[in-house]
């Protein structure tokens, strides 16, 4: 069976615009969906990403969290006949405070995955605000008891099988810890990248005051360079077909290039087919 990914819905965020592209719209409020992941078709169910704690976390950050209870973790897993107990790997492209709210509620023979450096940077106070006491001590928890925890030295190593056709790799971009998790699935590779790419319309396909051919638009927020930051989004164009980041529909990628949107399930099917560029017209 090949592997395949399902979105989980884990609700919305309102921030300020330019937190997700550099420079855009600054002072202004949008609203953004929050996803997680769960890879079906191997040896077990694995998730990445976990979302938000509660609603009332996201103001710690001047944001708005908007989750309900269809959104929780549970029922979303349970939309797809899974339990958390039946989940192998928790696997997190990295800390933020959407993306490891919910680890506490697997039970400790789930094992939490996540790149080494990650954790140090979470604790480093370098984007403190952004790592809530809560999530980030109930890893020490996991740290602290057998196979609660499975850390990766990424930078070193390069990519790391965790099972067949799942890896998972530093991602070199938003924090000094981020890492993608790559998919073999039946349509080619499907890429889920976390914050590297928060908006593809204008990172991307039109990217926000941008004049260089092929140079995309970062995001807001990280903590790398811009350079870092440029490289890591080329590189995702690059390498593979499908990519998923946690704030914006899934984009299918032909040649460098997003050439359409997709919806709850990668594959599946096309919800926006874009129009194919034509780089010399006048």
């Amino acid at each position: 069976m090949a592997l395949e990914i399902k979105i989980l819905d884990y609700g919305d965020i309102e921030l300020e615009s330019s937190f997700l592209v550099l420079g855009r719209d600054c002072g202004r409020t949008r609203r953004v969906y929050t996803y997680g992941f769960l890879i079906l078709g191997g040896p077990w169910p694995m998730v990445v990403d976990t979302g938000y704690r509660h609603n009332q976390i996201m103001e710690s950050l001047g944001m708005r969290g908007l989750q309900h209870h269809e959104n929780m973790i549970e029922n979303q897993l349970a939309r797809h006949g899974v339990r958390m107990g039946d989940v192998r790997y928790v696997m997190h492209t990295h800390l933020h405070i959407d993306h490891a709210g919910k680890d506490e509620l697997f039970p400790m023979n789930t094992t939490v995955l996540l790149n080494r450096r990650e954790l140090e940077y979470s604790v480093s106070g370098l984007m403190h605000p952004q790592y809530p006491a809560p999530d980030i001590k109930h890893l020490i928890d996991r740290l602290h008891t057998r196979h609660a925890l499975r850390l990766e030295d990424l930078e070193l190593s390069g990519p790391i099988e965790v099972c067949p056709g799942v890896t998972v790799d530093a991602a070199g971009a938003h924090t000094e810890g981020s890492m993608n998790i790559h998919v073999e699935t039946a349509e080619g590779r499907a890429t889920i990248c976390g914050d590297v790419i928060y908006d593809f319309n204008d990172q991307i396909v039109n990217p926000f005051h941008e004049l260089h051919h092929n140079e995309p638009r970062t995001t807001g927020n990280h903590g790398n360079t811009k350079r870092e930051e440029k490289a890591a989004i080329k590189r995702l164009l690059s390498g593979s077909r499908f990519l998923l980041p946690v704030h914006d529909k899934p984009a299918r990628v032909e040649h460098g290039q997003v050439v359409a949107r997709l919806d709850m399930a990668v594959p599946g099917p096309t919800v926006q087919s874009l129009p194919a560029r034509n780089w010399f017209a006048a």
